[in-house]
C-alpha cells in the first residue's frame, strides 16, 4: 500500500515505495525527486507550502492506472509560524555546511593520497626520460610502468577537481543564510509579499465571465467562497511578510539598513546608490529616478539608497 502524506514542517513524501517496484518511473514522470538524505520520494519545494492537490492527484491516478494500489492522501495544510520556518532553515542549512566542509574534507584527502600515488608511479620510471628500448627485455615493463603513471596522473587532477568542486558548493552554502538576509534581499522579499497579498485580494472580488453579458461583478456567495479558498494563503502570507517586516525594523535599528522613502527623498537631493553619488532627477512611489548624465534617467528601489544628502546641503 502506497500513502502520500503532506505537511508543512516535512513537505509531499510518498511512502510504501520499494526499489525496482516500478514507481519511479512513474513519480519522476509525475514531478516527484528521490531524497537520499531522507531516504525517500517527495515533490520539490513542498516544504512550508501549500499542498500541490494537482500533483498528488495526478500521481495518485498514475499509480492506480499502473495497478499500485494508493491510500487515501493525508493533507496537513496547517502552516508553521514564519519565525519558526526561518529557524529550521538556518539550521538546515548549517547541517548542509557542515556535511558539505567534511566532504571537501574526504576529497582532500583523496586528491593528495591519489597524487601521491602518481608521483610514486612516476618514481618508477626511468631516470631521465628514456626512452622505450622497443624489442628489448625491458620493453614491456616500460610500458606498463608509462601506462600506471599516466592512469594516476588522470585520477589525481579528477580527484583535484572534485575537491575543488566541493569546497566551492561548500563556500556557496555558507553564505546561503547571510544572503537570504542581505538587507535589499529582505526589502524586495517585503515587497514580494505586499505584491502576493494584493493579487489574492483582486482575486476574491474579481469578476466572473458569462458567455451572453462578459464580465460582471461577482456575488457575494462567489466572493465568499473565493475567501474561503484563499484564506489559508493570505494568513500564511501575512505571517511571513510581519515577520520580514520585524527582521527590516531591526537592521534599521542597527543600521544594517537603511529606510528611505518617497516623504524623505526630494528632487534635486544626492543619494549614493552601489557606492556612486547620483542627483534625484525624480521621487516616485516605490522607486527613486537619478540622473544619468545623458538624456534619460536610471530607477532603484529606495532600499538600494545607501545615503542621502538634501539639496540644502
Amino acid at each position: 500500500m502506497l500513502t502520500i502524506t503532506h505537511s508543512h514542517e516535512a513537505g509531499t513524501l510518498i511512502e510504501g515505495t520499494a526499489k525496482g517496484d516500478g514507481t519511479a518511473e512513474i513519480l519522476k514522470r509525475t514531478g516527484w525527486r528521490w531524497g537520499r538524505s531522507i531516504a525517500t520520494w517527495f515533490v520539490p519545494m513542498s516544504r512550508d507550502r501549500m499542498a500541490k492537490l494537482h500533483v498528488i492527484r495526478r500521481t495518485v491516478e498514475a499509480l492506480r492506472t499502473a495497478g499500485f494500489e494508493v491510500a487515501e492522501p493525508e493533507i496537513d495544510d496547517t502552516p508553521r509560524a514564519a519565525a519558526v520556518v526561518e529557524e529550521d532553515r538556518i539550521v538546515r542549512q548549517a547541517e548542509r555546511v557542515e556535511a558539505l566542509e567534511a566532504k571537501v574534507d574526504r576529497k582532500t584527502a583523496d586528491a593528495t593520497a591519489a597524487w601521491d600515488r602518481h608521483m610514486a608511479d612516476v618514481g618508477r620510471l626511468p631516470e631521465g626520460g628514456e626512452p622505450i628500448k622497443v624489442g628489448h627485455h625491458s620493453e614491456g615493463r616500460h610500458r606498463a610502468a608509462l601506462t600506471r603513471a599516466d592512469r594516476s596522473g588522470r585520477r589525481g587532477i579528477e580527484a583535484h577537481n572534485e575537491a575543488e568542486r566541493a569546497a566551492d558548493r561548500a563556500t556557496a552554502a555558507a553564505s546561503t543564510t547571510a544572503s537570504r538576509y542581505n538587507p535589499i534581499t529582505v526589502a524586495n522579499r517585503i515587497e514580494k509579499f505586499r505584491t502576493e497579498l494584493r493579487g489574492y485580494e483582486r482575486r476574491i472580488v474579481a469578476d466572473v465571465y458569462d458567455s451572453e453579458r462578459g464580465y460582471i461583478p461577482a456575488t457575494d456567495e462567489q466572493k465568499q467562497r473565493r475567501a474561503e479558498h484563499y484564506a489559508p494563503f493570505i494568513e500564511q502570507t501575512r505571517d511571513q511578510l510581519t515577520y520580514w517586516e520585524k527582521v527590516r525594523a531591526d537592521q534599521v535599528t542597527a543600521g544594517e539598513a537603511t529606510n528611505y522613502s518617497r516623504e524623505t527623498i526630494n528632487a534635486g537631493d544626492a543619494v549614493k546608490i552601489r557606492g556612486q553619488w547620483r542627483r534625484v532627477a525624480r521621487a516616485n512611489a516605490k522607486t527613486v529616478s537619478v540622473e544619468t548624465g545623458h538624456s534619460w534617467t536610471d530607477r532603484a528601489p529606495y532600499a538600494e539608497i545607501q545615503d542621502h544628502k538634501a539639496a540644502t546641503a
